[in-house]
């Protein structure tokens, strides 16, 4: 809680610092280039201060969680909150959610590092972290568990629920002390939910999780665009340049966005919309439109260039931010044909938050909660599940993986609540690998490869030529009945004896891979080869053996 206080308060203080004789809606030319210098001060920072270029996201926390024992580096909860400073006070545009569930997730790992406590709990203290941190920044406490559950996959049990409550608890109780009310969030539903508007909550629902689905998309290939680039330097002057051009055609992009946001709510469009636009038009209806579908198409991109050229923040902000903008619009283009009857555009902008949330991240729950608990109420209960869940779907149909977890998967390194995923993520190749067996040469006679046999207290012989290449493998059971031939000992070689096995596993290989390489080929042995070269053997029963203790382990309440 003490952490998201000092995030926003500094945040806020340098934003109205620095934008104090800029207006955010005129053209000057320190919009070009404040973004960029907070993006250089972070970079300095992690370069010279930190030594480390690791990133601070929600991807990095469950790569903690399922690869590092629950553990973070301890210098995230101090530099997650700097870094989320610098990026959004100096006008970067991306959230300042990720660096508060950074920082809250280090704190609470460093406790678990600290007392040297298990993995269990120490994941538990990092999901704390996280829950405490989003209840703060947003003064939602039921969303912060919800999150922990559902975007950290946190298992919930007797055993995370109580401290996830207390920690979530904590974070609001901290917001309602401390916070100011110009930092807290605070949009109020003042108008009605309607039942005959639901048709178009569901077209709605449909759009953001297309929506979401374009979020996504440009988000990562961005970020993989950017990752192409090896030197920090010319990240750094690609994406001040590019995010510098976006914000001085388009100042909403600036920051977090809220202020947008909260503009649109009270349908201010002058605040959000330069003069300039509105003097191209005869008509204000056409530069609302077209410059609303322009932020709905550019923030995602906008939080991007920001994030990947070196800034610490988040997608939260700019989810919310797109959302609002599309529930927006959709409701100005319904009341401006005037076909349908009139329509609330301040529930359409909080309902089109809570769906693009939804959509990327791929969690529902948390963008049902969130926007319920910000509003103060529940009188938009039903269209946010309806809107939420149907944007999920379409999201999930088009990306099956979210945002956040695209990567991990991939890689195979994303624990979910599937218990059986769950443990073979946990699962590490290597320390699976046999290497006590005896290898031969396929030069080798019959009779050295019995001298073998004699020397082994295994059935399999890996066949290995000078230079390491792995050639096959000798079976006991295949040479049981010539072994004691000793006419054939010199007439006979490993290279006529040797079988070629159904399959190998590569040390690339994920132990996804590796069981379904077992369960296709039905082998009790498969052997480990790197760039052909042989390197030892797994054996199923002793990874089964290894499966069992973890999934009791994992599965012990």
């Amino acid at each position: 809680g003490l952490s998201a206080l000092l995030l926003k308060t500094y945040a806020f203080s340098l934003r109205n610092f620095l934008l104090d004789n800029i207006e955010i809606g005129d053209y000057n030319i320190p919009i070009l280039v404040l973004p960029g210098t907070g993006i250089l001060l972070v970079v300095l920072m992690k370069h010279f201060i930190l030594r480390d270029n690791i990133k601070h996201n929600i991807s990095m926390i469950l790569y903690a969680i399922s690869q590092r024992n629950g553990l973070m580096r301890t210098h995230k909860i101090l530099s997650s909150l700097a870094g989320g400073i610098l990026t959004a006070g100096f006008g970067g545009s991306a959230g300042l959610e990720s660096p508060i569930i950074s920082s809250g997730s280090a704190i609470g790992s460093s406790i678990g590092k600290v007392l040297r406590l298990n993995y269990k709990t120490n994941t538990l203290l990092l999901a704390c972290g996280a829950a405490g941190g989003i209840s703060a920044i947003f003064n939602t406490p039921i969303t912060g568990i919800v999150f922990a559950l559902e975007v950290l996959l946190i298992d919930l049990t007797r055993f995370s629920l109580i401290p996830l409550l207390m920690a979530s608890v904590s974070g609001s109780i901290t917001a309602k002390l401390f916070f100011s009310e110009k930092i807290l969030f605070d949009f109020v539903v003042t108008d009605s939910f309607h039942s005959s508007h639901i048709p178009f909550y569901l077209i709605l629902g449909v759009l953001l999780g297309l929506v979401s689905w374009y979020f996504t998309r440009t988000y990562l290939h961005i970020e993989k665009y950017f990752d192409g680039i090896t030197k920090a330097s010319r990240k750094l002057f690609i994406g001040s340049v590019v995010l510098g051009i976006m914000l001085f055609f388009f100042p909403p992009l600036y920051g977090e966005g809220f202020q947008t946001v909260t503009a649109a709510l009270s349908s201010n469009y002058g605040l959000i919309i330069p003069d300039v636009y509105y003097n191209l038009f005869d008509s204000p209806v056409v530069p609302i439109i077209t410059f609303f579908a322009a932020l709905i198409l550019l923030k995602g991109p906008a939080a991007a260039v920001t994030i990947s050229a070196g800034g610490i923040g988040g997608i939260f902000a700019p989810a919310l931010f797109t959302g609002a903008a599309t529930g927006l619009l959709f409701a100005y283009s319904l009341n401006y044909s005037g076909v349908f009857g009139s329509f609330s555009e301040s529930n359409f902008i909080m309902v089109g938050m809570a769906g693009v949330l939804s959509g990327v991240l791929h969690a529902p729950l948390t963008g049902i909660f969130l926007i319920a608990e910000i509003t103060g109420g529940y009188e938009l209960i039903v269209p946010l599940m309806m809107v939420s869940t149907i944007s999920y779907i379409v999201a999930k149909v088009a990306e099956p993986n979210s945002i956040v977890t695209k990567q991990l998967v991939k890689r195979g390194e994303l624990i979910t609540h599937h218990k059986d995923k769950a443990v073979l993520t946990f699962l590490q190749l290597k320390s699976l690998i046999e290497t006590d067996f005896v290898s031969v040469s396929p030069q080798d006679t019959l009779g050295d490869l019995t001298k073998s046999v004699a020397a082994s207290s295994r059935n399999l012989f890996p066949v290995v030529d000078s230079e390491g290449m792995f050639m096959g493998v000798i079976l006991l059971d295949n040479i049981r009945e010539i072994m004691f031939n000793t006419k054939m000992y010199q007439r006979t070689t490993v290279e006529n004896l040797l079988t070629i096995p159904p399959d190998y596993i590569d040390t690339t290989d994920n132990m996804q891979d590796v069981v379904a390489k077992f369960n296709e080929t039905d082998a009790w042995n498969l052997p480990v080869l790197e760039n052909g070269k042989y390197v030892g053997f797994i054996s199923k029963s002793k990874m089964f053996s290894a499966y069992r203790k973890l999934l009791v382990e994992i599965s012990d309440d």
